[in-house]
């Protein structure tokens, strides 16, 4: 990263919480006349995956957060990862825990949950095995499953289907969801999210203010989910408050 174009960042934005992509490319290209559009769009590539600037639509950049959304991995959350690996090697999957999203929240729910997303093939495998050594594990429960038992149960493990292609990351060597993913997804599974269907427009723009969120990864993952109806939805009434 050139570290003198880093620093001008704030200076191009100025007064400004947005620049279209000519208009940014016009303001480096003053500072920096020999450089070539190729160039130009490999630093803004950098600094974006750096979190110092964000797309929130297509060709339009906002500064970003410098906080990234690095949740806490328990031992425990690790052990069950490690435990995966070590049998399904090659499995695609994550591990997460519902808390990770309570510093978004008003109100703290009472229970979380353990989740673990796993590719379709391999998932009645994972819950056999989860289900032998360990106790409240369910596989993909519906709205009758949670409210006659995981509502009432503690240390509950819920196994669901991973969909293919969704955003996923490694932290500590350890594969989880994206904040973005888990986002889109408390806008579907109304179950898994119930303590927070009440404050998703909080959520959201708590965590649009707190962290270096991609839109555009949102956008795609909420259209292979069929909701990015909802998730606009969501983003103009953040943008009217």
């Amino acid at each position: 990263m050139n570290k003198t174009l880093e620093h001008k960042i704030h200076y191009y934005f100025g007064n400004n919480k947005k620049l279209s992509k000519p208009e940014f490319v016009l303001a480096i290209k003053k500072d920096f006349p020999s450089w070539s559009g190729n160039t130009i769009n490999m630093y803004l590539s950098q600094l974006k995956k750096e979190g110092i600037i964000h797309n929130t639509s297509r060709g339009i950049y906002e500064l970003g957060s410098s906080e990234k959304f690095k949740p806490m991995i328990t031992p425990s959350l690790k052990k069950i990862y490690n435990r995966i690996h070590k049998d399904y090697p090659f499995v695609n999957y994550c591990v997460w825990n519902t808390s990770w999203i309570n510093d978004l929240m008003r109100h703290q729910p009472f229970k979380t949950y353990t989740v673990i997303e796993v590719e379709k093939e391999a998932v009645e495998q994972i819950f056999n095995s989860f289900n032998d050594n360990f106790k409240n594990v369910y596989l993909n429960p519906d709205e009758e499953i949670f409210d006659r038992y995981i509502s009432y149960a503690d240390d509950v493990i819920i196994i669901k289907n991973l969909i293919s292609e969704a955003p996923i990351e490694t932290t500590d060597k350890v594969s989880i969801p994206t904040l973005e993913k888990l986002l889109v997804d408390m806008l579907i599974d109304d179950r898994l999210f119930a303590a927070q269907q009440g404050e998703i427009d909080f959520i959201f723009k708590t965590a649009l203010q707190k962290y270096p969120l991609n839109r555009l990864k949102m956008k795609r993952y909420a259209m292979r989910r069929n909701r990015e109806h909802e998730l606009e939805n969501i983003f103009n009434i953040i943008s009217a408050k």
